[in-house]
């Protein structure tokens, strides 16, 4: 039996939840993405993830989850590619450099609608051409902020990483369970504190 909806069709969300032992009832939402003029990245992973949560809640009875991930760099929020042109632009911007993975959560329950916003710092090693083309071939890059997947075939790319590593794949465990507590699910472990 579901313990909590999850405002989002991405499956890689479904799968960390399920890794803590919280079943899920799915339920997609399609929000309006556009960034706000003169807002920050943090501000705006945030307020998407929240909007998630706040549109699905009243639909279903159970607490919700929403969830938000953007890839920074130099401030600027780098969506997904529209083409491959897009896809290589990026990567090019990124290789052999030090950008922000920001995930907002937001958990809509009997307490409200609580938040976080998770940084993790990520450094890609230097891209050939021939390496981001290949990439972008592999069908990969094309749903995923930044145009890389680090659970993925870009693993191989990831110099290093500060921070959460399930943030950067879409959901950061450690605060969202901390969130889900606060608003009575349980874990695997059974604990609501």
């Amino acid at each position: 039996m579901p313990q909590l909806c999850l405002a989002s069709a991405s499956p890689r969300r479904r799968d960390l939840l399920a890794s803590i032992g919280v079943s899920v009832e799915v339920y997609p939402c399609d929000i309006d993405e556009t960034p706000h003029a003169a807002e920050s990245a943090r501000d705006y992973v945030v307020r998407l993830a929240r909007e998630k949560a706040l549109t699905v809640a009243p639909l279903i009875s159970l607490p919700t989850l929403g969830s938000d991930t953007a890839v920074v760099l130099d401030g600027k929020i780098l969506g997904k590619p529209t083409d491959q042109h897009h896809a290589a632009s990026m990567l090019k911007a990124l290789s052999g450099r030090t950008h922000q993975v920001l995930t907002g959560v937001a958990v809509s329950g009997p307490h409200g609608v609580l938040t976080r916003c998770v940084e993790t710092r990520v450094t890609l090693r230097t891209l050939s051409n021939v390496e981001i083309s290949a990439y972008w071939h592999t069908g990969e890059p094309l749903d995923k902020a930044g145009g890389y997947a680090i659970q993925g075939l870009a693993a191989v790319f990831v110099a290093s990483l500060q921070g959460s590593y399930s943030a950067v794949v879409g959901l950061p465990l450690y605060e969202t369970a901390a969130l889900l507590r606060q608003q009575g699910v349980a874990l695997w472990d059974g604990k609501l504190t």
